[in-house]
């Protein structure tokens, strides 16, 4: 559990990217975004083989290395070093996203600004004007990728939610967000809404849900 400056309890952003590797299957092929879901690849869990995609054009990306074997011409897409595990393998970037537009990539990873209850994510821009646009490959990814997990904390720094009823910001795609994995929480989303999988320890349903800027569907273990 932590305790950030703001005294905000939760999973740290490492228990957030452990929780969400042991939810990736054996064998899956997998795409990671840049920021916190760039770190799920130093989790995966004992026994399963992970494939990890970065669209600049590696299959096979490792854990990120240490500063003695750091090859600065070995970058993921968000441009951090990263190793290669054996068998990786190297190519253009155009055949990186035929691999995602020709739907062969099992899982993606990406952070979020917004989500809502139907799973519409928002992960480019605040449509601001002076904002800068940064969409790179996300419209790609969420469109030719099966099934989509967000990694982001459950509230922005000044504490306004970020899974809502409806996005304000400009979609990266609509209805693509499978499950999300917060600093609190574990959550699908369902044909009804968002629906708790799994709490983060010390934190209650009441606590998600005042955090929350839609109506949360409630499991019968979170109803005593």
């Amino acid at each position: 559990m932590l305790t950030s400056n703001n005294l905000q309890l939760g999973w740290r952003r490492e228990e957030m990217a452990k929780r969400t590797a042991l939810d990736i299957p054996d064998g899956s092929y997998v795409n990671l975004g840049i920021g916190i879901p760039e770190m799920v690849a130093q989790y995966v869990p004992e026994g399963r083989e992970v494939i990890y995609h970065t669209e600049n054009g590696l299959l096979g990306m490792g854990p990120a290395p240490t500063s003695e074997n750091s090859d600065p011409d070995l970058i993921n897409a968000g441009k951090k070093a990263v190793t290669a595990i054996p068998g990786a393998c190297f190519f253009h970037h155009a055949d990186s996203f035929a691999m995602i537009r020709g739907h062969h990539i099992d899982i993606c990873v990406l952070g979020a600004m917004q989500v809502s209850k139907q799973g519409d994510l928002a992960n480019w821009s605040t449509g601001e004007p002076d904002d800068i646009p940064a969409v790179g490959g996300a419209m790609d990814l969420v469109a030719g990728i099966k099934t989509i997990y967000v990694i982001t904390q459950h509230c922005t720094k000044t504490g306004d939610p970020k899974l809502l009823e409806f996005c304000s910001y400009p979609l990266t795609g609509k209805a693509v967000v499978s499950r999300i994995y917060t600093n609190l929480a574990v959550i699908d989303v369902t044909s009804g809404g968002f629906k708790i999988v799994e709490l983060a320890p010390g934190i209650s349903f009441d606590y998600v849900q005042e955090r929350t800027g839609s109506k949360l569907l409630i499991d019968h273990q979170y109803n005593d």
